[in-house]
């Protein structure tokens, strides 16, 4: 006589098999996650880099670009402060999770013009 099902054995390594795939695949995807946000961040700051200046060549002034929401964006890593006298904007990391810290590593190393510490010319 044939018995169907399984051994409670057999149950066990499969439930201990999918535990290693999770414990393997769960920060994998976190730290995607991750990724994609710095990068986004990143792309955010070099846009309201770009925003400020088009708005101080138009306007004499950077007051519409560094409210665009390129710059909502990026203001949780980096802070930008307008200079409409002399015509700079100056660009500082301002937050240290790890987010940022990717995303500032991913402007300096690709050397963006949204890295902290640079001062745009305008």
């Amino acid at each position: 006589m044939k018995r169907a099902g399984f051994t409670m054995i057999e149950l066990i390594f499969v439930i201990v098999i999918l535990g290693i795939l999770a414990a393997v695949a769960i920060p994998k995807l976190a730290a995607t996650r991750n990724d994609a946000t710095a990068s986004t961040i990143a792309t955010s700051a070099a846009t309201c880099v770009n925003d400020a200046g088009g708005a101080y060549m138009m306007d004499g002034a950077f007051a519409n670009g560094t409210n665009s929401a390129a710059c909502a964006d990026a203001a949780d890593c980096y802070t930008f402060t307008p200079s409409d006298v002399n015509g700079t904007l100056t660009v500082t990391d301002s937050n240290k999770s790890a987010v940022c810290t990717q995303s500032h590593t991913l402007t300096s190393v690709n050397g963006l013009s949204s890295a902290g510490g640079v001062i745009h010319q305008f």
